[in-house]
């Protein structure tokens, strides 16, 4: 679906305010939209009706065009749904996971937050922000990189502002079991802990349902009724895949609301045959917690593992070139481990042709912005050394 033409002319803040409030007419036909509208009420209210949320994300983010970088890959139906701007310390994706999270670990009277991930990790310091918001105490299990010494900046500075008690781990040590041993002694000493998995993606633990998932069938919800506002469908949403949840809510989602929106996930981890797997498991939960009957098979998950490059938290020469040419293009700050990886895979898609000219496509900007500090070192050796 193409863009109407007026909406291709306006500048970009423009375009942005008319996705939040209407004033471009609206394509596709009204039968369809019509449909596609009530879809997304009736799911909205099943939502609200169904779980608990504390709110805590600047909502809607916006969405706007990225014409110049469009231009610059050759696509012009190029949007970005700035998830980075959430608001929750420097935000970013998992705070809208949180928002139901969080309401969750209150309602069962939980006093300290546990979980785990890497230690430039965006959902830990998002978490740590979460959990003093409502007065609980942050404690962070993170697992070095490698085997050098750990440098507090990034995302790690920030979990030590938030007076995150961190617990640092050794790459290859078992993170579950140490999380676990942490919740055991914080029960003997009295405490009530609310453990949740990495990213808030998998149920299990304290977290019973795939609460991070249902933050992104809201997220979805959202993108759909702004791309309508500025008279456009969506082909194709394409993201950064991890823990799985963002993908899997926006799969719902999609899947409830726009069955022809397809959901691109680049993996910044695993292989595609185990992110298809992960993200299917995820899905099929969060489409029973809210009564659907539709169901996942891992093969009708889209991912791309090609933009992994050495592995996780590993930046890459086209990883680096994405994360440049969004800042001189659009002025917008992509990060190492997520968004610069899922930006190389969109820019390589659209020059393969994988996607068609005139396809609506947005990009979901999951934030990260604190661990471009982290990985500083490593960005000026793609960049080249600094001027001057």
């Amino acid at each position: 679906m193409t863009i109407p033409e007026e909406g291709l002319q306006i500048p970009r803040r423009e375009f942005l305010r008319s996705s939040m409030s209407g004033g471009i007419a609206i394509a596709g036909g009204p039968a369809l939209l019509q449909s596609a509208a009530a879809a997304a009420s009736d799911l909205a209210q099943v939502l609200s009706s169904k779980f608990r949320r504390q709110p805590i994300a600047f909502l809607p983010t916006p969405l706007e065009r990225l014409k110049a970088l469009g231009a610059e890959i050759g696509h012009a139906n190029l949007l970005i749904k700035r998830d980075d701007q959430t608001g929750l310390a420097t935000g970013g994706n998992k705070t809208r996971k949180l928002e139901f999270i969080i309401a969750d670990a209150l309602q069962k009277k939980a006093d300290t937050i546990v979980t785990s991930a890497g230690v430039q990790s965006n959902w830990c310091r998002q978490t740590a922000a979460a959990a003093r918001m409502v007065g609980m105490k942050p404690v962070l299990v993170l697992s070095k990189r490698d085997e050098s010494p750990v440098t507090y900046d990034g995302n790690l500075l920030l979990d030590i502002l938030f007076e995150a008690e961190v617990r640092i781990i050794e790459p290859r040590a078992d993170r579950a079991a140490v999380t676990a041993g942490i919740a055991d002694e914080l029960r003997k000493n009295g405490r009530n802990p609310y453990l949740v998995s990495v990213g808030g993606s998998m149920p299990g633990d304290s977290m019973q349902q795939p609460l991070g998932a249902i933050g992104y069938v809201q997220a979805f919800i959202e993108l759909h009724e702004q791309a309508a506002r500025i008279g456009t469908g969506l082909d194709a949403v394409v993201l950064a895949t991890g823990s799985g949840g963002t993908q899997a809510g926006l799969e719902v989602g999609a899947r409830a609301v726009s069955p022809k929106t397809r959901i691109v996930g680049i993996s910044v981890s695993g292989g595609r045959q185990s992110a298809q797997k992960l993200v299917a498991e995820i899905s099929n939960a969060t489409a029973a917690a809210l009564d659907l009957k539709f169901r996942f098979s891992p093969e009708e998950i889209v991912v791309f593992d090609e933009y992994v490059g050495e592995g996780y938290g590993k930046l890459h020469q086209s990883a680096a070139d994405a994360i440049r040419l969004a800042a001189v293009r659009e002025g917008i700050l992509l990060d190492p481990v997520y968004t610069g990886k899922a930006m190389a895979g969109l820019v390589d898609l659209v020059r393969k042709g994988y996607f068609r000219k005139n396809e609506t496509i947005a990009f979901m900007h999951t934030g990260g912005a604190p661990g471009i500090f982290g990985y500083r070192l490593d960005l000026l050796k793609f960049f080249g050394a600094p001027p001057g």
